[in-house]
């Protein structure tokens, strides 16, 4: 019903800023392959590595390409998610503890996902009937999760001994990682939900203009706790797949990951106070950041150097976005 109160040339105008948004992000990550045919020809005159180094940005970029279609959501809903990365530690450590193990590969799944579902909802409670702002209440989980992480595990790494989990990140099929499959499931879920489901249009009312929302018949509370259960449960996917990539779990993984998603969702145009955003646009964003690493990785440059790097790019990246949102602001006003 709020969706048909938007001007079709609105929709319109918003539907061109995505395809060009794309399109440039499309740009950036051709301008970063020539950069890397530059600086390291060698590697590239080979089709062999060419075609390996794809896959393993792919790969790299599985993981937390499913921690930001979660994030996305939360986002284009209004809020923040500051504790993506230590609920998948949390439930990376639950589920391959020896007692969870022992139910088998199906067994440490549904703990992963039950795990990180869990403390979703707790987030959402605390931000949606506690009144706590996300900031805080997702800082405080951040904080928390991590300690309990730390605590099962006795700040040990545990290893895992499923072979069925393990297999995860070596199995391929058609010759592409099951893990990319994996991330492509998620994002094709994520951009029905958001495009072709009621789901999606209350999730970019709730984020446009909460009042409005609430005036026009939806459950606000309700609505923004499903969406920190959806991050949630993204971040239990993300925890199977790390640690089938480490055949272990321990109280540190998926460090700043957080911000990685925030930054992959910025940089796809989400914007940060909520009801505008693509999944599509996030995963470019996901991709920029995982072949950015992969060029400095190839030119056995620092992390520090790379991590300066992805800072300029994300304030950058708001700047543009602040500047078209008041672009657009003043064009609906005329």
């Amino acid at each position: 019903m709020i969706a048909e109160t938007v001007p079709a040339s609105r929709r319109k105008w918003r539907l061109d800023e995505n395809a060009v948004r794309n399109l440039g992000l499309v740009g950036v990550l051709v301008a970063l392959v020539i950069i890397g045919i530059i600086t390291r020809p060698e590697l590239y005159s080979d089709p062999t590595w060419v075609r390996n180094n794809i896959l393993t940005i792919l790969q790299q970029a599985s993981a937390i390409g499913v921690v930001t279609v979660g994030m996305t959501f939360v986002i284009i809903g209004g809020g923040i998610d500051l504790s993506v990365g230590a609920i998948i530690a949390l439930a990376g450590v639950w589920c391959t503890t020896l007692a969870t193990q022992s139910y088998g590969a199906m067994g440490m799944i549904f703990t992963a996902l039950v795990v990180g579902v869990a403390v979703g909802l707790i987030n959402g409670v605390l931000i949606s009937y506690g009144r706590l702002v996300p900031f805080i209440a997702t800082l405080a989980m951040l904080v928390s999760a991590r300690g309990l992480a730390a605590q099962i595990s006795g700040k040990q790494t545990q290893v895992s001994a499923n072979d069925v989990i393990n297999s995860i990140a070596t199995t391929k099929l058609l010759g592409i990682p099951l893990l990319v499959w994996i991330l492509a499931v998620v994002v094709a879920a994520g951009w029905v939900l958001l495009n072709r489901t009621t789901f999606g249009r209350r999730t970019v009312a709730v984020g446009g203009n909460p009042e409005a929302a609430r005036l026009a018949g939806i459950n606000v509370k309700r609505h923004t706790v499903l969406l920190y259960a959806l991050s949630g449960l993204c971040c239990g996917i993300a925890a199977i797949m790390l640690t089938s990539q480490a055949t272990s779990a321990q109280a540190a993984m998926a460090n700043l990951y957080e911000l990685d998603a925030i930054a992959a969702a910025i940089i796809g145009g989400t914007l940060l106070s909520g009801g505008r955003g693509t999944i599509i646009g996030a995963l470019f964003g996901v991709l920029v950041f995982s072949t950015i690493t992969n060029l400095f990785a190839i030119n056995n440059l620092s992390t520090e150097v790379q991590n300066m790097v992805k800072g300029g790019i994300i304030v950058v990246a708001v700047l543009i976005q602040q500047f078209r949102y008041r672009s657009l602001t003043q064009l609906l006003k005329r």
